[in-house]
């Protein structure tokens, strides 16, 4: 039987895991998948040599689609996606197309496991998702190969544009800024049109969003009181937006076996390709701690004025970073030279034995 070329991954991956993929959803009845994420089985190996090492005219395509394409030469994963979402709390930067679109900027048409044998083929090694333990000092953040992820697409103007996907991601400013245990100075009326409000019975003062310059002046004239005018500026300050500083890894998913079949299920397959929220059945994944315990408790949004409009093309690169060997330096055999003191009290020594 002949394997075409786009067809190598699946073989690769089914070979080595023995794997039975999960259709889009399959987990969403049953809850107890979830937990059996959290330990995983053996990820597949790399594949060996095989079509994917050649690679006479540029980036092979690994799936019939198009969308996943092996770059060997200049050692990256190129993916084909577009724009499904630009404003909101975030779970996801890419997701799996017709999966999880409404908490993810990007979506892709693929299956999950040709970008993970495609980055395998890299040389990319995979880690263990993220932990919570009934402590958060027990909690620990995904591990992995670190793997750099650059985006591409045609601005507006028609000109070509590529920033690192961390620029289209920043901290959560449409949430709500407290401060708490805080009496409210007497005299202070606070109108009804503004996003300020204050909760006599629980003691809290609170904003919703990011707030202007000209919103925390209007607010300032409400009182000179000096802690007012703190909590002012701390929200003001805590809601500027502030982008991602942290990087992916390569966790590589996990898989769940059917207890009634013995069958596996790549778990990804159901869209937690490139998280942002720590999941136990992310393929990639922030290597920070980030809930994706509740919407209320998401750390990120997408950074709507740099994302460009819903269904633009948007070329996605994913670049393995490997360590440098530390160049060693070279070991100098000279004899040392001795201390002036000691050499000239040896040649006196020798000049009394004469």
């Amino acid at each position: 039987m002949m394997i075409r070329r786009h067809q190598l991954p699946l073989v690769l991956f089914l070979a080595c895991s023995g794997l039975v993929l999960c259709p889009a959803g399959a987990r969403a009845a049953d809850k107890a998948e979830e937990k059996a994420a959290t330990t995983t089985a053996p990820p597949p190996a790399a594949p060996a040599k095989s079509d994917l090492d050649a690679n006479p005219q540029g980036p092979v395509p690994l799936n019939p689609q198009g969308t996943v394409l092996l770059d060997k030469a200049n050692k990256k994963l190129i993916l084909k996606t577009e724009v499904c979402l630009r404003e909101g709390a975030l779970e996801f930067l890419v997701t799996v197309k017709g999966t999880k679109e409404h908490e993810a900027i990007l979506a892709i048409d693929t299956k999950a496991y040709v970008i993970h044998t495609g980055l395998l083929a890299l040389g990319a090694k995979p880690g263990k998702p993220a932990f919570y333990g009934d402590q958060p000092e027990d909690h620990r953040p995904p591990t992995g190969q670190r793997i750099d992820l650059f985006l591409s697409w045609t601005g507006a103007d028609g000109k070509p544009q590529r920033v690192p996907a961390q620029e289209w991601v920043r901290h959560l400013t449409r949430r709500f800024y407290l401060a708490k245990e805080y009496d409210l100075p007497a005299g202070i009326v606070i109108p009804k049109e503004t996003s300020l409000r204050y909760d006599r019975k629980h003691r809290e003062l609170s904003w919703y969003g990011p707030m202007t310059d000209l919103q925390r002046e209007q607010l300032f004239k409400l009182s000179t009181d000096a802690t007012f005018r703190g909590h002012i500026q701390r929200f003001q300050k805590e809601g500027q937006s502030r982008g991602l500083e942290a990087k992916w890894v390569f966790p590589g998913s996990g898989f769940y076996t059917n207890p009634d079949t013995g069958k596996k299920f790549y778990l990804a397959e159901d869209g937690d390709l490139i998280c942002v929220a720590n999941f136990s059945s992310a393929m990639l994944d922030v290597d920070v701690t980030s809930t994706s315990q509740g919407t209320d408790n998401l750390l990120f949004e997408a950074w709507t004025e740099k994302i460009p409009e819903q269904g633009t093309a948007v070329t996605l690169e994913l670049v393995p970073v490997f360590e440098e060997a530390a160049v060693k330096a070279p070991v100098n055999k000279a004899p040392v030279p001795k201390d002036p003191v000691e050499k000239d009290a040896a040649a006196k020594k020798d000049g009394e034995k004469e």
